[in-house]
């Protein structure tokens, strides 16, 4: 029997500041399995804890799990942390990337790198990895000597996300809300791009978390998850993302 690669069971979390007892979890009890190359799409309302779950899934210590575990290829991950995980092969493409100054794209990717995987990759072998990716993302190549994300558009920033993760090859990549902020023709780059990833690496999981039913039409998720007050109310296929199109959130309440 297959070993899910990324498990979450009975997940609560709150904000590690609320130093009250009986502080209200963001997260209450959410549950998730994701097999080795499946593609799942978490979606829901303004507050209902999607950029919470990401944060927890990958150990932001802004948030605190009060019950429940998380598995990653079968070892409880729960209390790694964000470094440990990140070296273990769990990737998240930030909502909003940030800004590195005096660091670029380049030394950035060789350091992330050889930390990740062990591996003193050259300038060279880096620069000539980087240049067929870019080119599938359509990233003028002058960018890998760019500072990190310095004065990048919106959809700049997002490629560069997607560049990350072709370059690190996680086994497990969350995606949030990475569609935010872009038009249909860079969405598109963006979409295509993961698919390419998935396409040369078919045992990566994925979890998209989105507003929004048009960056599923390129990622084609085995399964739509709707999030409402902090767990999943719905799951199925892609005609939920529609239905959440056609009749908005109140019809899953």
């Amino acid at each position: 029997m297959t070993t899910p690669l990324f498990e979450i069971v009975d997940l609560h979390a709150r904000v590690a500041s609320d130093i009250e007892a009986e502080a209200t979890p963001i997260l209450r009890g959410f549950n998730l399995t994701i097999m080795p190359g499946e593609v799942h799409a978490i979606m829901g309302p303004n507050g209902s804890g999607k950029s919470t779950l990401a944060n927890v899934l990958m150990g932001s210590p802004e948030y605190e799990v009060t019950q429940g575990t998380i598995r990653f290829n079968g070892d409880d991950i729960t209390d790694w942390g964000t470094d440990v995980r990140g070296k273990a092969g769990i990737f998240l493409a930030f909502q909003h990337p940030m800004e590195v100054s005096g660091v670029s794209v380049l030394n950035f990717l060789r350091q992330a790198l050889s930390a990740r995987k062990g591996i003193d990759m050259s300038v060279l072998e880096l620069r000539l990895s980087l240049m067929e990716w870019m080119d599938t993302l359509g990233m003028d190549r002058s960018f890998m000597e760019r500072h990190l994300n310095e004065g990048f558009s919106g959809g700049e920033r997002k490629r560069n996300e997607i560049l990350q993760m072709a370059v690190l090859e996680p086994e497990m990549a969350i995606l949030d809300e990475t569609d935010s902020g872009l038009d249909i023709d860079a969405l598109r780059v963006v979409g295509e791009g993961v698919q390419a990833i998935r396409d040369e690496r078919p045992n990566l999981g994925a979890l998209a978390i989105t507003h929004h039913e048009r960056l599923l039409t390129f990622l084609k998720p085995d399964a739509v998850h709707v999030l409402i007050g902090g767990a999943i109310v719905r799951s199925g296929g892609i005609e939920i993302a529609q239905q959440l199109d056609d009749q908005g959130y109140e019809s899953f309440r």
